[in-house]
């Protein structure tokens, strides 16, 4: 049985196809097209997807829609209908739009699966957007009964739900709908804070630290929290039936000034915006999960849905909420739906044909996401015809044990490395198979990492990389953290003494707060990937190599992208993408290209 899952036109298209209820690939179509969040039909990650597993598009028992069509068409129709007359332009100009994406989805998949050589009429179906969230939650975790929490923007008309699954059914129990969404709300305040909704969250999430949660009061004036933890929003206090966040006079009231523009400096009201919305998010999340703990009587948690890569909040559950054990969906977004679409069609629509237990085997331990490395592969053969073929200086090293020695001692001397490894990863992280990589004890690696390299703001922090066995030294933790969902403190005994607390943002994030401060945010936290040796054999190797030569078992690890891009594909992408951030070096599986020797390129 081999289903193909589909999401798009929305943000962050991707397809995924799954063997007899077993994830095999999947992609991101904004790594084909490299035009970041690309929401179009993602026809080459389709291709992509087949060809990772050999297949073609005839071989495809069936095509499932991440979410219902006719569904959203009727709630934007609702939504517009609130605005009254002032929706009469925007309607007509979107909704022919919609009609012609939405309605004619069938035929899109249809005809696109027809150009990738289908020589037969696939059935395509469709699941509801909450569901698939679900089932990409809960199908490849290692859990065999387990609560489930989706938390997005929106869905059709659902923005959160509480599921039960058990071993190969789902269950959604309860839901809340539309205009009643926490999600929405923190994309609201995202904007508010000069930055991109569907791009930014990330970014309030990292200035919520440098901020007070002064708001707190007129937040509660606008978000009814309940006991379950769904919330109550004033819609029309916020806006949701306005235009524009400037014409939503009773907010910039609230927060004392209209939205920041993104050439306008961070203020203090943006900080503390920051923090008190990030305070909200995090104390719905805790209700919603104990409701899900008391109405499922389970002891473990998946979760999903755009919220769910909020890992401070995630850090936060882990630490103080009631369940034992949880495992997020590293492409939690929209992206991985197109998972949980092909995962739920397989489970339930379709059970007598799946051969696969949902319980992962041991090759894919501690889940069935593979270590998220589901993307393309790039074998000797072809690096090597590259290699050829552009003519770039490069040495091969064989032996994986002398690479990373040799890596990690750049690495160790300074270096700032690309590293090009493998199958590439899917969701929104990097996790060795195409990463940046520097020595996160180095107090300027940060700054100039996020200004020179990546040309993002100053005040980001980076993610470590740690070796699982030496996890527990460094952090404080105490389960598997393989996909960078969960802030934990540095334990206490690599953290710094800070004598005085700046107040500008720029030179408080210049504090060096830990033994590792490249890694280490302003409240002592960091968002740990555990690295282990059964699920990424080669980057746990590099790192190793580096602790035998510093003593520390850590890596920086960021995204290989430059701000405004996607996370680099092939490995055309990551020559020039590494000139581009002037890396010093990259490695392409065994080749070891010095990129100094070369011209930089614009």
């Amino acid at each position: 049985m081999r289903v193909l899952g589909v999401s798009c036109d929305y943000h962050d298209a991707a397809a995924a196809v799954v063997d007899d209820g077993v994830v095999v690939a999947a992609a991101e179509e904004e790594r084909f097209s490299r035009v970041k969040h690309d929401s179009s039909l993602p026809v080459r990650a389709i291709a992509s997807c087949l060809a990772n597993v050999g297949a073609d598009a005839s071989s495809l028992d069936a095509v499932v829609f991440y979410e219902q069509p006719l569904a959203v068409i009727g709630r934007v129709l609702a939504a517009r209908q609130r605005r009254g007359p002032a929706a009469i332009g925007s309607f007509a100009r979107d909704f022919p739009v919609l009609l012609r994406r939405n309605l004619l989805i069938g035929y899109r998949l249809e005809r696109a699966l027809r150009r990738l050589g289908a020589t037969r009429a696939v059935p395509v179906r469709y699941s509801e957007h909450h569901l698939s969230h679900a089932a990409a939650a809960f199908h490849p975790s290692p859990f065999d009964t387990a609560a489930i929490l989706t938390i997005d923007g929106i869905g059709e008309l659902a923005t959160a739900t509480i599921g039960h699954g058990l071993r190969n059914r789902i269950e959604l129990l309860v839901e809340q709908r539309f205009p009643h969404s926490i999600g929405l709300l923190y994309s609201l305040a995202t904007i508010w804070c000069g930055f991109e909704a569907n791009d930014g969250e990330y970014k309030l999430m990292g200035l919520a630290p440098y901020g007070d949660p002064i708001y707190t009061d007129a937040l509660r004036e606008i978000v009814l929290m309940n006991d379950d933890g769904s919330t109550t929003i004033d819609a029309r206090r916020v806006g949701w039936w306005a235009r524009s966040p400037h014409r939503m006079k009773q907010l910039v009231r609230a927060f004392e000034g209209p939205p920041r523009r993104p050439d306008q400096p961070i203020t203090s009201r943006d900080l503390n915006l920051a923090c008190s919305v990030q305070a909200l998010l995090e104390d719905v999340v805790l209700r919603m999960a104990d409701h899900a703990a008391e109405i499922t009587g389970e002891q473990r948690l998946c979760m999903a849905g755009g919220v769910a890569l909020n890992c401070v909040a995630n850090g936060r559950l882990l630490r103080e909420g009631r369940f034992d054990d949880i495992w997020v969906q590293p492409a939690a977004g929209d992206a991985g739906s197109a998972i949980g679409a092909a995962l739920w069609y397989s489970h339930h629509e379709q059970p007598g044909t799946s051969k696969a237990l949902r319980r992962p085997s041991p090759e894919r331990l501690p889940d069935a996401m593979s270590g998220a490395q589901l993307g393309p592969d790039f074998g000797a053969d072809e690096v090597s015809a590259w290699l050829l073929q552009t003519g770039i200086e490069h040495r091969w090293v064989v032996d994986q044990g002398d690479l990373c020695d040799q890596v990690a001692g750049r690495l160790a001397g300074g270096a700032v490395v690309g590293w090009f490894q493998g199958r590439m990863e899917f969701g929104p992280r990097s996790l060795g198979q195409r990463s940046i990589l520097a020595d996160p004890r180095s107090s300027t690696v940060r700054e100039d990492i996020n200004l020179r390299v990546k040309g993002r703001e100053s005040f980001r922090p980076f993610a470590p990389a740690v070796l699982w066995e030496a996890a527990s030294e460094w952090f404080e933790i105490d389960a598997p953290s393989p996909y960078m969902l969960f802030t934990f403190p540095v334990t206490a005994a690599h953290l710094a003494e800070v004598a005085v607390e700046p107040i500008d943002i720029g030179e408080r994030a210049r504090v060096v707060r830990s033994d590792i401060p490249a890694c280490t945010h302003i409240d002592g936290s960091a968002r740990v990937q555990t690295v282990h040796a059964s699920v990424s054999p080669l980057f746990h190797a590099l790192i190793s190599s580096f602790e035998r030569s510093t003593g520390c078992p850590v890596l920086l690890n960021t995204s290989f992208n430059v701000a405004g891009e996607p996370i680099v594909c092939t490995p055309s992408d990551a020559l020039r993408t590494a000139r581009r951030a002037g890396l010093d070096l990259l490695v392409i599986g065994d080749a070891i290209i010095e990129l100094r020797r070369e011209p930089n390129e614009s």
